[in-house]
């Protein structure tokens, strides 16, 4: 049968166009912009190679466009001119010519880099596979912190309300403009249950769906395989293996779309409830990481919950669990990533537990508590508990400027100066002696708003400063020091002023706009101490300010 021109025109239409509409779905995306804030260089570094890892996805999707589309073009430019050779004259142009010869974009020899398609076939010309079937959200990116939630169907009681409203009551109102919570339900055969949970959020959580702090999506049924066809291993049955085979694929969707959303995200599970200030906790303690040291950061020790990565990784480790979807638990390819990563055949076991620790580290106490007794595995119950949830914290953590630390006091073990200054333990020295001193040299100098030092902690409560004071000193100035706005200060014969005196362990102050940049904060201690002394919280919070339009 002859084509005629009018089909081979439309059929052409058709080839151009459907490529370029997917393309323009794909890059619909959007990209976090480096934010220049008090996180610094590597809060800006982390969006970056978020930005750099999404150009080089789009160009492969691009990549792979052309060639199919230039696949199609060949076949219909040869069946027409065999057909019709007025209508293949028609495309036989210079254009033509030089699409099909566009830099080894079409070429035989070029390679093929690994892609979802590699490891879900079964998702092969189905592109709404990757979108999300159902979606409320006001697409809000470019946050710190993403929170995943997974969620499904449960034949006992449901957890889900309780643990957004104790995520969102958890925050400030800043920390809820730095924060995206993502609940993920995995049920892509029941689109009536993911519309009642969608109607139940929307009324309990109007005003924080509308803000954009709370999205709920789901995904679409083509993304999973056939499970029938599942092969059983370990001896598990075939409901087990369907479930932790749906497991890994359900978390590998909802990291796929949420690493475009913030610098770190954090995965918890639905049927928990956070500490208060948790937001916070984990954002500097995240931040005070050296960020290229650790692949995971555990905010609690049970399951996949409080789980933090770099958003800037989780495309590595989403491939990795996808090649073994099928043959283990997702716990279970976490450990082995990092077994991948660090550990030394060579080595043995301690070794790699201890290169492992490296990478994987953990913050104490627990931020996350379980709640729920039944697993989403049907007929398992499980009545898990953060055994450390309820303890009073013994240290707080800060994102405190960058300073060359000095101290005449003696460290005990390893609770160093360092380690209170950012954040990771407390600093707990023998007993303190008069003219003992703590030294926070400001490198460089900053306008400071706050400065609070706080001595002991709940397990030792006598181990605080008794007599003690804080110092600072400003920057030189033309002006003495006598004239500063906050000259009711005492002034050493150093330049010092001394802004506040320990009162039942803690000293505090706040500054006016008017003082000038300070170079140093010193901690002396005025008399001797009976007991050890213990730093639990240091913080130096900088005062920003704000530039006038020019």
């Amino acid at each position: 049968m002859r084509a005629r021109p009018k089909n081979v025109l439309i059929l052409i239409l058709c080839v151009c166009v459907i490529p370029l509409f997917w393309i323009s779905l794909i890059t619909k995306q959007n990209v976090p912009f480096p934010r220049t804030d008090s996180s610094g260089l590597e809060d800006v570094q982390d969006r970056l190679q978020v930005a750099e890892h999404v150009n080089r996805r789009r160009e492969e999707d691009l990549r792979t466009l052309r060639s199919h589309f230039i696949q199609i073009l060949r076949s219909v430019l040869q069946e027409t001119n065999q057909t019709n050779r007025s209508i293949a004259d028609l495309f036989q142009t210079n254009q033509a010519l030089q699409l099909s010869n566009m830099s080894d974009i079409s070429s035989d020899n070029s390679l093929q880099l690994p892609s979802l398609f590699t490891y879900l076939p079964h998702i092969v010309g189905k592109p709404q596979s990757l979108r999300p079937s159902f979606q409320l959200s006001q697409n809000r990116y470019g946050v710190s912190i993403v929170i995943g939630i997974p969620t499904i169907r449960r034949d006992k009681t449901s957890y889900l309300q309780q643990t957004v409203a104790s995520l969102i009551q958890g925050m400030s109102v800043e920390e809820q403009k730095e924060c995206l919570i993502v609940v993920f339900v995995a049920e892509p055969n029941d689109p009536e249950y993911v519309q009642e949970v969608g109607r139940e959020l929307s009324k309990q959580f109007p005003q924080h769906l509308q803000s954009g702090l709370l999205e709920l999506i789901s995904p679409p049924a083509e993304f999973y395989p056939d499970f029938n066809n599942i092969k059983q291993t370990y001896g598990d049955t075939k409901e087990r293996v369907k479930w932790r085979t749906k497991q890994n694929l359900d978390f590998s969707f909802l990291m796929m779309y949420a690493r475009m959303k913030a610098v770190y995200y954090v995965q918890l599970e639905d049927d928990v409830i956070a500490k208060p200030g948790y937001f916070s906790i984990m954002k500097t303690f995240a931040e005070q990481q050296s960020s290229s040291t650790w692949v995971l950061l555990e905010f609690s020790t049970l399951g996949f919950i409080g789980k933090m990565f770099k958003s800037r990784d989780l495309p590595m480790m989403v491939e990795f669990f996808l090649m073994f979807y099928q043959d283990k638990p997702i716990d279970w390819l976490l450990d082995y990533f990092l077994a991948v990563k660090v550990c030394n055949p060579e080595k043995d076991h301690k070794h790699c537990n201890r290169m492992k620790g490296e990478m994987r580290r953990r913050y104490k106490p627990s931020l996350f508590q379980h709640v729920g007794t039944h697993s989403s595995l049907k007929g398992k119950v499980q009545k898990l508990k953060e055994k450390d949830f309820g303890k009073l914290m013994l240290h707080r953590a800060h994102v405190n400027p960058r300073a060359n630390l000095k101290t005449s006091l003696k460290a005990y073990q390893k609770f160093t100066l360092h380690k209170a200054y950012i954040g990771e333990d407390v600093f707990w020295a023998t007993t303190p002696a008069k003219g003992d001193y703590i030294q926070i040299k400001l490198d460089p100098p900053i306008h400071v708003e706050e400065i609070l030092i706080r001595t002991g902690n709940p397990d030792h409560k006598d181990d605080v400063l008794v007599n003690g004071s804080l110092l600072v000193l400003p920057v030189e100035s033309s002006r003495p020091v006598s004239t500063l706005q906050d000259s009711a200060f005492t002034v050493t014969s150093s330049g010092f002023l001394v802004v506040a005196s320990f009162k039942e362990g803690l000293a505090h102050v706040q500054f006016s706009e008017n003082m000038e940049k300070i170079s140093c904060v010193k901690v002396v201690v005025e008399a001797d101490n009976e007991n050890w002394m213990i730093v639990s919280e240091i913080h130096i919070k900088e005062r920003k300010i704000s530039t006038p339009p020019s």
